[in-house]
């Protein structure tokens, strides 16, 4: 459930991102990453692009590990109302957890259900795609 940059040359860790922390529903974050280089407020930045198991797409700067995007691609998603993109906020990056759906907080006994998307995610193995010419993402 993590994205992890590292230096070519050295190995070294640059920055990580947690998409699912503690990953309750076993999405796994197994989906590609898609490099594209992009403006942004008018500055051409070098990005990648995530479409996660778990209903969210993602957009980080992949020279620093800046969270540019964290959006539902999926409108059913419940088990999350929204990753939190405020920097200033102790919960910068992180999806808030809908309590109904979380089964670590109804505990080990509970059967939950209803969790959208299921463990084999909005979008499993099959790849996305950009398009320069229509600077779009097609995704399965």
């Amino acid at each position: 459930m993590t994205i992890w940059a590292r230096d070519v040359d050295t190995g070294m860790a640059k920055w990580v991102y947690q998409m699912t922390p503690h990953d309750e529903w076993d999405y796994d974050g197994i989906n590609e990453m898609i490099l594209t280089e992009q403006k942004i407020d008018d500055k051409d930045r070098k990005l990648l692009t995530h479409f996660d198991r778990n209903g969210f797409g993602y957009t980080l700067d992949r020279v620093n590990g800046e969270l540019l995007v964290a959006e539902k691609y999926d409108p059913t998603v419940n088990w999350a109302t929204e990753v939190v993109m405020d920097p200033k906020s102790d919960q910068y990056g992180r999806p808030q957890v809908v309590s109904q759906y979380s089964t670590e907080q109804n505990g080990e006994d509970t059967n939950t259900t209803g969790v959208c998307p299921a463990a084999l995610g909005t979008k499993d193995q099959q790849p996305a795609a950009y398009s320069p010419k229509t600077e779009l993402f097609y995704v399965p």
